[in-house]
């Protein structure tokens, strides 16, 4: 399906391309026979302009409205796959501990993969419901004065937890003391989450991730989670907070998701009048993923 909508963007972008060069031919070979009629040349040549600018700005959207479509339909099927994977995981389990007579160990071992799979449906809900919610410039919640440290000290302990991974694996450093933030508890906590989730996720082999919290310029916090991961291109830059966006296969190890994390984190942002940004040296290099948010304002 995904290569079938390739060959139709590429048909239409080709079809745009050889209107235009057919308009481009033919208006030029009109003026040069009717060069003395120059009322008719003005007004030509206003004609002109117009049809090829309906033509250029028809294959633009053509093109777009393709590219929307191939990572709505990604998303439908990591989404898909994300929700029934661990369905059917836990379904098999519970038919295993149902039919056969299995020792304590056994079943506790059990236990445990159905609750890791029930969390990870649930994440994958939540990222669901909270794309919507965070995306939504209609929404409005209550803001309050938070400790951004306290935030992302939990995050990190929560990654350190769900990944099982040591304090070398993901470190965590504090540069400033003064991290007060105005904004909603659940969505920044989803915003620095899906940062260290996004690090771990695309690290190869034994991740080494860093997390900062630092002071900025113009009375602003960061946050900068730093991985040592399969980096990321120029071109990639641009696209990867875009809602379905994830990066190709053949470009970054296989991962499971549903390409709306880093989308969360840049609406997140925007919504408490930060930004997000990434920055990476190219592929193979790692990444670092800066979370930016203005500090509140002294309390009176």
């Amino acid at each position: 399906m995904t290569s079938g909508r390739k060959r139709r963007a590429i048909f239409f972008t080709i079809l745009g391309i050889c209107l235009v060069a057919a308009a481009v031919t033919l208006n030029v070979s009109w003026l040069l026979i009717n060069w003395r009629e120059s009322v008719l040349i003005v007004f030509g040549s206003i004609f002109f302009l117009v049809i090829i600018a309906g033509v250029v700005v028809n294959t633009i959207f053509l093109v777009r409205e393709i590219r929307r479509n191939e990572q709505h339909d990604s998303f439908i099927n990591a989404v898909t796959h994300e929700l029934k994977t661990p369905v059917a995981s836990i379904r098999l389990h519970l038919q295993t501990l149902q039919m056969r007579d299995l020792d304590e160990a056994k079943r506790r071992d059990f236990y445990r993969i159905m609750l890791e799979d029930s969390d990870r449906l649930l994440h994958t809900i939540e990222q669901v419901l909270l794309a919507g919610a965070t995306g939504s410039i209609l929404r409005r919640t209550a803001k309050t004065r938070l400790d951004l440290a306290q935030i992302a000290r939990e995050c990190v302990e929560l990654a350190r937890t769900r990944f099982h991974l040591g304090e070398d694996a993901l470190e965590y450093v504090e540069r400033t003391s003064a991290a007060v933030v105005l904004g909603d508890a659940d969505e920044l906590k989803a915003a620095v989450w899906n940062l260290i989730d996004n690090a771990v996720k695309y690290s190869q082999g034994n991740p080494r991730v860093r997390v900062e919290l630092a002071a900025a310029e113009n009375q602003r916090v960061a946050v900068r989670v730093t991985d040592q991961g399969v980096g990321i291109s120029p071109a990639e830059l641009k696209r990867i907070f875009t809602r379905f966006y994830r990066i190709p296969a053949s470009v970054a190890v296989r991962t499971k998701g549903s390409g709306l994390g880093l989308f969360i984190v840049r609406s997140v942002a925007r919504k408490h009048g930060g930004r997000a940004f990434a920055e990476s040296a190219g592929q193979g290099h790692g990444s670092t993923f800066t979370l930016l948010l203005p500090s509140a304002p002294a309390s009176a």
